[in-house]
């Protein structure tokens, strides 16, 4: 939904004028916004206690919340521009990539598709949060797109069909995977079978996905959120275990 907030000279124009300002703005859809959102420059954040490996994190706005719990579970925090390739990502030789949150329009965002495709082929597990949840979708050859009804607030029930446990989450995406939420499906880009991990009880919206032939996980809502609710951040120490049997499997396979 647009709207407008104005102030000074433009707060004396009429309504009418002031609606008219409001429609002529720019839609969401087909927007790519990470550009102006993301850090300029790489920057580090080291890992807290024992150091275990690296994160290569793509900022399309990510949350400092995000970049701690990831360093909390003894990861060196590599946090990227927009701007970064998968040569540049793979050159670094991370332990995992990370895809942020962050605005826009998904569909927009096809050069951190093609990266994440590139990643995913070399074998490097990856977890993404919101945006990154439909970027992993887009690169799994699902499509995405706009609700009629975006989900906002801290209040939004979703289930997580390996516990059969209900999270109350907090969420803030106007956008979504489509994807059908039971059943085991092939991914259409060939990175093998996928499901869909968690869904709103809402409204049965895509809210994870999960690859069972490569090591990788999403969910569009926002474990990181810093004020609550907490009842996913054990996504992250998921992370954490997928990347350290990823890890082990390979140096067993070398």
């Amino acid at each position: 939904m647009r709207a407008g907030i104005f102030s000074g000279a433009a707060a004396e124009q009429t309504a009418p004028a002031h609606l008219k300002l409001v429609l002529e703005s720019d839609l969401m859809a087909g927007k790519n916004l990470s550009s102006q959102v993301s850090t300029e420059e790489e920057y580090v954040v080291s890992a807290r206690g024992e150091k275990i490996g690296s994160v290569a994190v793509l900022d399309l706005g990510v949350k400092t919340s995000t970049v701690n719990y990831i360093a909390d579970r003894g990861f060196d925090v590599h946090v990227l521009p927009q701007t970064v390739t998968a040569d540049e990502v793979l050159a670094m030789n991370p332990s995992a990539l990370f895809f942020s949150n962050g605005p826009g329009d998904p569909s927009a965002s096809q050069k951190h598709v093609e990266l994440l495709q590139s990643v995913l082929k070399a074998g490097l597990p990856f977890f993404g949060i919101c945006f990154g949840n439909q970027l992993l979708g887009r690169a799994l050859g699902f499509e995405t797109y706009k609700l009629p009804f975006g989900h906002r607030g801290i209040n939004q029930p979703v289930l997580d069909k390996a516990t059969g446990r209900v999270e109350i989450t907090s969420q803030n995406h106007g956008f979504a995977v489509d994807a059908p939420i039971d059943g085991i499906l092939e991914s259409p880009s060939g990175f093998g079978r996928v499901e869909v991990s968690h869904y709103s009880l809402n409204d049965n919206v895509v809210e994870g996905l999960r690859c069972l032939d490569i090591n990788a996980f999403s969910v569009q809502y926002h474990p990181e959120a810093a004020a609550g609710p907490h009842d996913s951040n054990y996504l992250f120490d998921r992370f954490r275990d997928m990347v350290l049997a990823s890890a082990t499997t390979s140096g067993a396979s070398n």
